[in-house]
């Protein structure tokens, strides 16, 4: 039985992933999937101090009580942010970092700093725009079926800006093994490239395409299994 742990993406928490639970369960993962404080079920808790740290020690804390180890990391999207701080933190207990279509930060980086100029006045209006802190979700990919479009559009909410423009404070050298996926529907739209087309060219990297949009969990869960389930059982070494 592999462990494996999520780093979820923004606006989400853990029930954007209930497609995928009975699937890794299927394939013999125990599969733990934290929700972010101030998202989800853990709404209750939105506040304009969260930030990025808050997120990483979210999934620090699951860690730590549930006593895993040897385990695989998983970061979706904005959950890369998130992914990459826990694997420096917990690096003697992660054995592989895969990045599903997520940003792959460096020690001083914010998320903010990988969009386009436009989106970030976009998302710096939103907050305008709202009650000042939070910053509104993103369009649902164009793929997603109309009932998916319901069930995501009635749980999606706002996030605090804090956890896009907190820069990234690493503590040491990444020496966890990583794996990039990418997905390739609407692969030109977002900002995620950059990430696979690094992960290509560098022979520490493992590099896999998954034909789906940017949230397969809720598009492809079958598919996005099959390809975890190969990511696995290869390693990142």
């Amino acid at each position: 039985m592999t462990t494996v742990v999520l780093a979820h993406g923004a606006w989400s928490s853990a029930w954007a992933w209930k497609k995928v639970r009975p699937l890794m369960a299927a394939s013999g993962h125990q599969f733990f999937t934290p929700t972010y404080t101030g998202l989800g079920e853990r709404a209750h808790l939105a506040n304009p101090s969260n930030d990025l740290e808050t997120h990483i020690q979210d999934v620090l804390g699951v860690i730590e009580c549930e006593e895993l180890r040897d385990f695989v990391l998983i970061g979706h999207s904005y959950g890369g942010m998130v992914a990459t701080g826990v694997a420096d933190r917990a690096r003697d207990r992660v054995s592989h970092l895969i990045y599903l279509d997520a940003f792959v930060p460096k020690d001083g980086q914010a998320l903010i700093d990988f969009v386009p100029q436009a989106q970030r006045e976009r998302m710096r209006d939103s907050v305008k725009a709202g009650d000042g802190w939070r910053v509104a979700p993103n369009p649902t990919p164009a793929d997603t079926s109309p009932e998916d479009l319901a069930w995501v559009a009635r749980h999606r909410l706002p996030q605090s800006l804090k956890c896009f423009e907190q820069p990234l404070g690493l503590q040491g050298g990444m020496s966890v093994p990583r794996s990039y996926i990418q997905c390739m529907h609407y692969a030109d739209q977002g900002p995620f490239s950059q990430f696979a087309k690094h992960a290509k060219s560098d022979s520490g990297w493992r590099s896999y395409e998954l034909e789906a949009s940017h949230s397969p969990n809720v598009t492809a869960p079958e598919l996005l299994v099959k390809t975890l389930n190969t990511v696995i059982a290869a390693g990142g070494h």
